[in-house]
């Protein structure tokens, strides 16, 4: 594999972002564009994706009528057409070839939009596709931007607070989270939750609320022995992929949304810790300070 191939490759990349919706262009004069024959073009973008560039197209052009099809309510056939295909039979055979199901039963019960390739490389919502390599989030780069977010939302609350009187600044706080008053069980069982919600969204299935409805403690140390390493488990795969910065459709949101793996983490590690700390409270007040705050610094620094 040669430097000019993989710099053809990455060139081909950056085109197709932003001429994917150029169905006229012919594949020569692709090729053309980037200043190659269209024979040595594909043997050179061959030999780095794995596949044509042709087929690299289609593909892109797949994953993105699937993500359409979960995040839009537009007719297929309106999604057909955007996805190149003159006619719904021939978006429905391609369609199905790809993820194993028609687009209507698909929609209907949707799973990951990516297709497996052996680039790497494909439709990244909401409207763009990236070579793995660039941009990549690593995990020292997710802990720097959550610390960025902690000192820049610490900002923007000191600037709130010029907005109150002193009395305001002053009167005491009552924690009203949740419409439901919150509790130990309600809270723990929350803690558990979280994670199993986020297993499901990974995995495109429902998540049952209602096992949260006044949990057992027996119930909740069953979940938590199957969710918490599920969970801990997505962590140490994507962190060791490298694709903390790769997103997922979460299907189960009305709309579906879009989220990034490094996000997920982001997210469930801050609410998380909100959700600790008041039980950490609720304990002491019970006279069980064993936990202390759940301060997580000493803790980090000890070997695995």
């Amino acid at each position: 594999m040669t430097v000019t191939a993989v710099d053809a490759f990455a060139d081909f990349v950056d085109h197709l972002a932003e001429a994917l919706d150029d169905h006229d262009l012919t594949a020569e004069e692709r090729a053309a564009r980037l200043h190659f024959s269209r024979f040595h073009f594909d043997r050179m973008i061959r030999s780095v994706a794995g596949e044509p560039p042709a087929s690299l197209r289609r593909r892109i052009l797949l994953e993105r009528a699937a993500y359409r099809m979960i995040t839009t309510s537009a007719p297929l056939i309106d999604i057909a057409v955007e996805a190149g295909y003159g006619s719904h039979e021939a978006f429905t055979r391609a369609f199905t070839r790809a993820y194993g199901a028609g687009p209507a039963a698909w929609r209907r019960r949707p799973g990951h939009i990516q297709i497996e390739a052996p680039s790497g490389v494909h439709f990244q919502p909401p409207g763009s596709l990236r070579l793995p390599a660039r941009d990549q989030v690593t995990p020292m780069d997710l802990l720097t931007r959550m610390v960025e977010h902690h000192v820049w939302l610490t900002g923007e609350m000191v600037r709130l607070a010029e907005r109150l009187t002193d009395e305001q600044l002053d009167q005491p706080i009552v924690l009203d989270v949740d419409e439901d008053r919150q509790t130990i069980r309600s809270l723990l069982s929350r803690l558990v939750g979280q994670m199993g919600m986020w297993n499901a969204a990974v995995a495109t299935r429902d998540y049952d609320w209602s096992v949260e409805e006044h949990e057992s403690l027996s119930s909740l140390r069953e979940r938590l022995a199957v969710e918490g390493p599920t969970f801990l488990g997505h962590v140490r795969d994507v962190v060791a992929a490298g694709r903390l910065d790769d997103t997922f459709v979460d299907a189960l949101c009305e709309p579906a949304h879009v989220f990034t793996y490094g996000g997920m983490v982001a997210h469930v590690l801050t609410f998380a810790a909100h959700r600790r700390t008041l039980v950490a409270l609720a304990f002491a007040s019970h006279g069980l300070d064993e936990l202390g705050w759940g301060d997580p610094m000493t803790w980090v620094a000890e070997p695995a």
